[in-house]
């Protein structure tokens, strides 16, 4: 039997992913069921879901202010008017269980199916989960987490749900070709560094002060700098130096991974989850705002042997040309990180959420 099925989640891609990825395999279990996903008019999902070959319906966003301001006040009609049109979608589709992937997004979501009694199944990506997590894992039929420990009732770890093209990479198998896609040798050590779709500035700060220095100890790099930064760095070297490839953003991040030896990059939940799940180690650099989620997030890889981590006013020149460049030197030592870090990795995730919101469904 066909199940119509809805899937909150907007805003970043940090939840917009998750949530395709368990559409997709939604889809593929069930290719004639009724997939309709939530989201505001105002985040990336406007642009991804569709995209994607997806319904979007929009809801209105319920921003929570982060201080004590007069916009408090605001809230409450905010979100009931929110809550109603989320119900009228979930009506309307007739839809028989809700997923929710947190942000602003999926609170409405969650009260609206609450007041429908539709089952409610809850995915949270961060090892510290977010407010509208918190408060729908009280209620809901199903809650499903990625990392162990988080402070969740009743949670069960599946994982990141993560696109196909992540889980299903053979770097080994790929990477002279993903070196050659971007213009890189096919046997020197690689380095990649990226830091979100807008970049880090304090990491393209930290290889703009190394990237001679890495480039003669043999080391090349393949750095996705943001939109915004390209006219900021400077590709170095001559065709006697290993390569520094600069892009705005990679499109191709499973090329990217596969061409890599070593990861410098922020701790994401999506980004740690699919760095094990590809086995490549990483160096962790923990974005230095928020309530400490990416640094709950990558320390469970670190645990299992997969990566380092070095705070963010820590990461300087010096420390990509001593720390980093003699990890990128050491072949042993990285491929027993790989090792380490593919079998904490987790590749069936979206499949196994998948089973969850069915069972739920029916």
């Amino acid at each position: 039997m066909s199940r119509r099925i809805a899937l909150a989640g907007g805003g970043t891609g940090g939840h917009i992913e998750p949530m395709l990825a368990v559409a997709d395999a939604l889809r593929s279990g069930d290719p004639n069921g009724k997939l309709i996903c939530l989201g505001t008019a105002r985040g990336l999902e406007v642009d991804l879901v569709p995209a994607r070959g997806y319904e979007l319906a929009l809801i209105p966003p319920v921003p929570l202010p982060r201080r004590l301001t007069l916009d408090l006040l605001l809230v409450p009609g905010r979100l009931w008017n929110s809550v109603r049109v989320a119900g009228k979608i979930l009506r309307d589709t007739r839809a028989e269980v809700l997923v929710g992937f947190g942000g602003y997004v999926a609170l409405p979501a969650y009260l609206a199916a609450r007041r429908a009694r539709i089952p409610i199944v809850v995915h949270e990506q961060n090892a510290v989960p977010g407010l509208a997590n918190r408060i729908a894992a009280r209620f809901a039929d199903v809650v499903a987490v990625t990392f162990p420990g988080t402070p969740l009732p009743a949670a069960e770890i599946v994982g990141m749900p993560l696109r196909p093209e992540i889980t299903n990479l053979d770097r080994g198998a790929v990477q002279a070709g993903a070196r050659a896609h971007f213009g890189l040798s096919a046997d020197l050590p690689t380095l990649l560094v990226f830091g979100g779709s807008q970049g880090a500035s304090s990491l393209n700060n930290a290889v703009a002060q190394a990237v001679a220095g890495l480039q003669s100890k043999g080391i090349q790099i393949l750095h996705a700098v943001g939109p915004k930064n390209v006219g900021a760095q400077n590709p170095g070297g001559t065709a006697q130096l290993p390569p520094y490839v600069v892009l705005p953003y990679l499109e191709r991040m499973d090329l990217a991974y596969a061409a890599a030896d070593l990861a410098l990059c922020r701790s994401g939940a999506v980004t740690c989850a699919e760095l094990s799940a590809v086995g490549l180690p990483a160096v962790f650099v923990p974005l230095p705002i928020g309530n400490g989620e990416q640094r709950r997030n990558a320390e469970p890889v670190i645990e299992a042997g997969g990566g380092l981590m070095v705070e963010d006013a820590a990461l300087t020149g010096d420390f990509l040309l001593g720390t980093v460049a003699d990890l990128l030197l050491d072949g042993l030592r990285l491929r027993a990180m790989s090792i380490a870090t593919a079998r904490f990795g987790r590749r069936d995730a979206a499949l196994r959420l998948a089973e969850l919101v069915m069972g739920a469904a029916r």
